[in-house]
C-alpha cells in the first residue's frame, strides 16, 4: 500500500491506516533520536511521562506540576519522532480554551502551527464529528441539529402535556435532569434502573426518556448527552466501524481525566482496546465535580482496567511556596479514596498559612476587605489576589464590602451578585411592592413564575397605560375590570394584583425581613426554584436566603432597596487591576499570589448537602476541594471562620471546618485579633467575655489554638467562639436559632456596633443600647409572630417577654405593640 504523505497527515477521511511495514519501534526511534530541544528543561519525572509512549500511561499531575506541558510535549515528541502523524494522535479535552491552548503550544514546540490535527478537541466536538460520518447508522441524517438546553426543556415539556402528565408537579427542567444524568451514565430508557424510574411521574421516567429519544429522532436532532451516548452506541452495534477507528488512533491522550463520566470512559475504552496507547493525565485530589457526573473511580481503577499500565506521579510544584503545599498535602492526605503522592517544592518556605475567625459573616468581610487594603499599600497587585467562597451566597457581604472601601473587583465564572438572575427578579417583586409606578419591575415579575400572561397581555396593558399616562400597574387594575382580556389570564393578573395590595399594606406593620420572605413565597417564586431539578437550582435558592439575611442591615425596605441602585451604579473600574471573587469550582485550573478563604465552618464548608447526600463520598470531594483551594496560593494562603453565620434564613452559632483540624501545625500560623478590632475606649477585646477556649471542643488543632490563647496572656482570640456555639459540640448550634423571629436588631446583634451580643449558656443576650423603653413591667403587648404576652423585665429597649403561648423571649420593643388584653 502505497504510503507516502505530506507533512500535514492524510486527509481527515482516511480511516484506513495500518502500521508501517518494517518501521522501527517507537522506543527504538527515540532511542536513537538525540535530545531534542522541545524535551530541555523537564524534570525526570516530566520526561519520563513524556518518553513513555507505549501501552497505557496515567500521569497523577499534582496542582502546579505542569500538566498541560507534559501533554504538549508528549503530543510533539509522538509527530517530531515519527511515531504518528498529526490525524493519528486522538487528543481530548474538556474545553474548547484547553484545546486551543494545547494546539498552539504543540506548534510552538515543533516550530510551526500544529496543522492537521483533526482529532484534537473536545469530546463533544470530536464525538460530533465521529456522529456526522455516521448518522444514519443511529437515526439521524448527518445535518443533524444539536439541542441547547433551553430547546431541550421545551421538547420535553411537549412530550410530558403529549402524555397528560402533570408539568406542574413534574416539571421539564426536573426530568431534563434525570435524562442528563441517564446519559451521563449511557445508560438508555430501557436501561434505566426501574428505582430511578419511578423517582419521576410516577414511575413514568424511564417511558418519558423514551418518548423524548423519538422526538429527537423525528426532528434529526440530538442533545449534548447524545454525542458521545449515541457514539457508544454506534461503535457497539457497528464493530467494524469501531475498528476502523481504533486502527486510525495510533494513540490517544486525555486531560483531565479525573473529571470524566461512566459515558465518558466507555468511550475512551471502546477506543482504545485495540492498540492500548492511552495515556491519561490527571489528578485523583483534584476531583470535585462528582455533582454533575464526574466518577473519580475512573482514574482510581486506571491499572485495574488496563493491566501493565505505567503510573507517572508529577509530584514537583513549581506554583506555591513550601507551607502551602504542606498544608494542602497534609489536609488530602485524610481522604482515603485517592492513589496517593504528596507535593513538594524546591522554593523557599514562604508564609505559613493563616487562620483567623471573625464574629460574624460581616466582620469576615471587613476583616478581608482591610487586608486586602494593607496588601494593596505595600504594592500588591490586586488581580494578583483571589477570594475563593464555598457557595456564591458568601459573596454578597464581600460585594457589599468592596464597594464601601472602593476596592475594584470581578466576579469569576458568573455575574455579581446583584445582577444575578433570581436576585434581580426578587429585586423586582420588592421594588414593586414599595413602589406600584415602576413599570419595570412590574413588566419582569408579571409572568414570572409562569402565570398565563404572554406578550399579548403585557402589549394590552401598556396600551393601555400609554393612552392613559398611567403607570402599568394602575393600568392592570383598571383592565382586569374590564373584558379586554380572556377570563385566564384576567384571573391570574387580578390575583396578582390582590397580592401586590396585600403586600404594601403590611409595609408600615409587618417586619421588613419577614414581608420579604413573604412576598417571594406567596408570589410562588421560591416554589419555582424548589421545584426546579437543575444543577444551578439549589445555589439559586441559597442567594435568595443571602438576600433576605442582607435585608437586617437596614431598617425597612426602601433604605435596602436604595443601597441596591448605589452598589449597581457605582462605576466600574475599568482596570484590569481587580481582585477576583469565585467559587472554589470555578478556581479550578487559577493561580494567584495571595487567596483568601473565607467560611471554612462546618455545614458550610463541608458543605452539609454534600455530606448528607454522599456520605463519606461526599465528604472527600468536599476535602478535594480545600485542597484545590489552598494550591490556587503562590504565595499565601489566608482562611476565615466566622462564629455566627446565617444558616437557612437563621442565625447560627458555627464551629470551625474539621478541615481546618486537619492541617499541619507547623505550616499553619491562628492569627488573632488586630488592633482596630479592639474598639478603643472598651479596652481589651471584645471577645474577652466569651471565655472562647471555654468549651468542650478538643480537637488537636483548636488545642494548639487554646495554647496560643494562653501564650497571649489570655488575650481573646479573634472570633474563636462562643462559648454557647462550642458547648453544642460539632455539627451542634446554639443562640441565634430565633435571632430573626424575635426581632433581634440588625443581624442578630445589638444597635452599637461596638457592643455584640454575647453567648451565655447557650441563649443569646443583647447588651442594651442605653435608650430607654416606653413599655414598663407589667405592660400587655402583642408581637406578631409570638401573639400576646406580659412584659417581665426591661434594658434600654429590649423587653424580656412571658408570651401567652410561645413562652419567655426576648425582643426589641420596635417589634411589639401596646395591648389592651
Amino acid at each position: 500500500m502505497n504510503r507516502s504523505h505530506t507533512r500535514g497527515g492524510p486527509s481527515p477521511d482516511d480511516l484506513s491506516h495500518e502500521p508501517r511495514a518494517g518501521s522501527l519501534s517507537a522506543r527504538a526511534r527515540a532511542a536513537a533520536a538525540p535530545t531534542a530541544a522541545y524535551l530541555a528543561g523537564l524534570n525526570a519525572e516530566q520526561r519520563h511521562a513524556v518518553e513513555t509512549t507505549e501501552g497505557p500511561v496515567l500521569v497523577l499531575a499534582g496542582a502546579g506540576t505542569g500538566k498541560t506541558r507534559v501533554l504538549t510535549t508528549r503530543i510533539a515528541h509522538l509527530i517530531a519522532t515519527g511515531s504518528a502523524r498529526p490525524g493519528e494522535i486522538l487528543a481530548v479535552t474538556f474545553t474548547n480554551k484547553a484545546a486551543r491552548e494545547m494546539k498552539e503550544r504543540v506548534g510552538i514546540l515543533l516550530g510551526g502551527i500544529a496543522e492537521g490535527m483533526p482529532w484534537l478537541g473536545t469530546f463533544h466536538a470530536i464525538g460530533t464529528k465521529i456522529l456526522r460520518r455516521h448518522a444514519e447508522l443511529v437515526g439521524l441524517k448527518s445535518d443533524f441539529t444539536i439541542l441547547d438546553t433551553d430547546d431541550q426543556i421545551r421538547l420535553m415539556k411537549q412530550v410530558i402535556q403529549a402524555e397528560g402528565v402533570d408539568e406542574k408537579r413534574w416539571p421539564a427542567r426536573q426530568l431534563a435532569g434525570f435524562i442528563d444524568g441517564w446519559k451521563n451514565r449511557a445508560l438508555a430508557p430501557a436501561q434505566v434502573p426501574a428505582g430511578e424510574a419511578a423517582a419521576f411521574a410516577g414511575g413514568r421516567g424511564a417511558a418519558l426518556y423514551a418518548l423524548y429519544q423519538e422526538r429527537l429522532k423525528i426532528l434529526n436532532a440530538a442533545d449534548f448527552g447524545d454525542l458521545l451516548v449515541e457514539s457508544i452506541r454506534l461503535f457497539r452495534e457497528n464493530p467494524e466501524i469501531l475498528a476502523q477507528y481504533q486502527s486510525r488512533f495510533r494513540y490517544m491522550l486525555v486531560d483531565e481525566y479525573q473529571d470524566t463520566n461512566v459515558a465518558q470512559y466507555l468511550w475512551l475504552r471502546l477506543l482504545a482496546q485495540a492498540r492500548r496507547n492511552l495515556c491519561c493525565v490527571g489528578d485523583d485530589d483534584q476531583s470535585i465535580y462528582g455533582w454533575r457526573g464526574a466518577e473519580v473511580d475512573n482514574i482510581l481503577r486506571f491499572e485495574h482496567d488496563f493491566p501493565g499500565a505505567v503510573v507517572v506521579r508529577l509530584e514537583r510544584n513549581y506554583r506555591s511556596t513550601a507551607h502551602i503545599l504542606a498544608a494542602a498535602s497534609h489536609l488530602i492526605a485524610h481522604n482515603e479514596g485517592r492513589l496517593g503522592k504528596t507535593l513538594r517544592t524546591e522554593d523557599e518556605p514562604g508564609e505559613k498559612v493563616t487562620i483567623t475567625g471573625a464574629w460574624d459573616s460581616e466582620e469576615e468581610a471587613r476583616l478581608v476587605g482591610e487586608e486586602i487594603e494593607a496588601l494593596q499599600a505595600k504594592g500588591h497587585p490586586l488581580s494578583e489576589i483571589a477570594i475563593l467562597v464555598r457557595i456564591s451566597a458568601q459573596m454578597r457581604e464581600v460585594e457589599d464590602r468592596f464597594v464601601q472601601l472602593g476596592l475594584p473587583y470581578r466576579v469569576i465564572g458568573g455575574p455579581r451578585f446583584y445582577e444575578r438572575l433570581e436576585i434581580r427578579d426578587a429585586l423586582a417583586y420588592l421594588r414593586a411592592t414599595v413602589s406600584p409606578a415602576d413599570d419595570l419591575a412590574f413588566e419582569r415579575i408579571v409572568n414570572t413564575p409562569k402565570r398565563g400572561l404572554g406578550d399579548a397581555t403585557i402589549q394590552a396593558l401598556h396600551a393601555h397605560a400609554r393612552a392613559a399616562g398611567i403607570p402599568l400597574m394602575q393600568a392592570a387594575r383598571l383592565v382586569v375590570e374590564t373584558e379586554e382580556l380572556k377570563p385566564k389570564p384576567r384571573g391570574a393578573l387580578r390575583d396578582l394584583l390582590t397580592a401586590f395590595a396585600r403586600w404594601s399594606s403590611l409595609l408600615e406593620t409587618m417586619p421588613h425581613t419577614e414581608l420579604a420572605e413573604t412576598v417571594l413565597e406567596e408570589s410562588g417564586y421560591t416554589e419555582m426554584w424548589q421545584r426546579d431539578r437543575s444543577a444551578e437550582a439549589a445555589g439559586r435558592l441559597e442567594n435568595l436566603k443571602e438576600l433576605i439575611r442582607s435585608l437586617e442591615e437596614f431598617p425597612d425596605l426602601p433604605s435596602f432597596l436604595e443601597h441596591v441602585s448605589l452598589v449597581m451604579d457605582a462605576v466600574e473600574n475599568e482596570t484590569d487591576d481587580r481582585v477576583s471573587i469565585m467559587t472554589l469550582h470555578a478556581a479550578k485550573g487559577l493561580e494567584f499570589d495571595t487567596v483568601f478563604l473565607p467560611g471554612w465552618e462546618e455545614g458550610l464548608f463541608p458543605n452539609q448537602r454534600a455530606l448528607d447526600e454522599n456520605g463519606r463520598a461526599g465528604l472527600e470531594e468536599e476535602r478535594r476541594l480545600a485542597h484545590v483551594g489552598i494550591t490556587r496560593a503562590r504565595r499565601r494562603a489566608k482562611i476565615y471562620f466566622a462564629s455566627n453565620r446565617r444558616i437557612h434564613g437563621l442565625w447560627q452559632s458555627t464551629i470551625p471546618s474539621r478541615f481546618i483540624d486537619e492541617l499541619p501545625e507547623a505550616s499553619v500560623e491562628v492569627t488573632e485579633a488586630p488592633a482596630a478590632y479592639t474598639y478603643g475606649g472598651y479596652g481589651r477585646s471584645r471577645f474577652d467575655v466569651m471565655e472562647p477556649f471555654g468549651s468542650s471542643y478538643r480537637t488537636p488543632g483548636w488545642q494548639r489554638a487554646q495554647a496560643h490563647q494562653r501564650a497571649q496572656g489570655g488575650r481573646g482570640l479573634i472570633g474563636a467562639g462562643g462559648g454557647g456555639g462550642f458547648a453544642a459540640g460539632r455539627g451542634g448550634h446554639a443562640g441565634f436559632d430565633d435571632a430573626r423571629e424575635e426581632g433581634f436588631g440588625q443581624r442578630g446583634r445589638s444597635q452599637d456596633p461596638r457592643r455584640p451580643p454575647t453567648l451565655i449558656e447557650g441563649e443569646l443576650v443583647a447588651k442594651s443600647t442605653g435608650t430607654s423603653s416606653a413599655f414598663a413591667e407589667g405592660d400587655r403587648i402583642f408581637h406578631l409572630k409570638f401573639g400576646p404576652g406580659t412584659v417581665a423585665d426591661v434594658d434600654g429597649n429590649k423587653l424580656t417577654v412571658d408570651f401567652d403561648k410561645a413562652g419567655r423571649k426576648m425582643v426589641l420593643d420596635s417589634f411589639v405593640q401596646r395591648s389592651s388584653s
